[in-house]
């Protein structure tokens, strides 16, 4: 396999290691480090008796993420504020045609399922990013991890349980979150509260993640009074030269606040019932990067 054939192999499944390191990490540059490790291993690799490129690189990207997310577990804890994954850019466009798939996968990234997933030990989340988001069989996910396959089933087995206890139960029509959204903000904009109001469950929640770098609840606000008049709050503020844009991050429909040119937050609802059920607000200036050129 020559080098120029070798690079071919390996951004043909470049996609499916940046979906499993982010699904893995939950940031966007973390899981490009593991990609950019993963492409270093291979291109140094003896190449000759690789029979199965895809299955040979989702290995090394699968233990390098394994081994990464161990080491920054540490710097989650020291998180000031909540803390939410960084925002993704999802458009699976032709290269996923079918409509349960795409569904499995927008799924898998969803920050309502990511957020779980941050709850589970390294070895149970590979287990389940594999299994679940792509649909390894347990003997090959045995082989990634060089584990047993009844101790694969066993990480199976407990982390499909922690994330069905604790995912929370939403399906909804993209269309119908995609108006919420345009609704939510002609009411936010324009200091509607009484509209505003009418667009929130009760026990709706706000979860905003800015890592101590910029403004946003340090705790998670919770009720459909102290949401709405929360956020009334801000829009009174304003935010200098403010635009939105439109984009769907983590399989969902989602807004992009600019200030100026530049990223101000990300803004994601998650509806039940035609009401929207939790607002997930990034304002972490380290994780807007990524989008300053949507």
């Amino acid at each position: 396999m020559t080098i120029d054939t070798a690079t071919e192999v390996f951004e043909e499944h470049r996609p499916v290691l940046m979906g499993v390191a982010y699904r893995m990490l939950g940031r966007v540059a973390d899981a490009e480090d593991v990609v950019q490790e993963a492409w270093l291993r291979w291109s140094g690799a003896d190449r000759t008796e690789v029979r199965e490129p895809r299955a040979y690189l989702v290995r090394i990207a699968t233990r390098l993420a394994v081994d990464r997310l161990r080491q920054v577990r540490s710097r989650n804890e020291a998180y000031v504020g909540p803390w939410l994954p960084e925002p993704y850019v999802t458009d699976f466009g032709d290269t996923v045609p079918d409509t349960a798939e795409r569904a499995v996968l927008a799924d898998s990234v969803s920050l309502a399922v990511l957020v779980v997933l941050e709850s589970l030990s390294p070895l149970e989340r590979a287990v389940f990013v594999l299994r679940e988001a792509f649909g390894y069989p347990y003997a090959d996910i045995a082989a990634v991890l060089d584990r047993g396959e009844p101790a694969v089933r066993q990480l199976a087995g407990r982390a499909r349980k922690h994330v069905e206890e604790r995912r929370p139960r939403y399906e909804v029509d993209p269309a119908e979150r995609r108006d919420l959204t345009e609704r939510f903000l002609t009411a936010a904009a324009g200091g509607d509260l009484e509209g505003l109001m009418s667009l929130l469950a009760p026990d709706v929640r706000l979860i905003g993640d800015s890592g101590g770098l910029s403004k946003a609840p340090l705790r998670v606000i919770e009720t459909a009074d102290k949401v709405g008049r929360f956020l009334y709050a801000i829009a009174q503020q304003g935010v200098p030269d403010l635009s939105y844009r439109s984009l769907e991050l983590n399989g969902g429909a989602a807004l992009l606040v600019l200030s100026g040119d530049k990223p101000d937050s990300t803004l994601q609802l998650d509806v039940v019932d035609g009401r929207i059920q939790c607002i997930y607000i990034v304002r972490n200036p380290e994780k807007l990067v990524s989008l300053g050129n949507q």
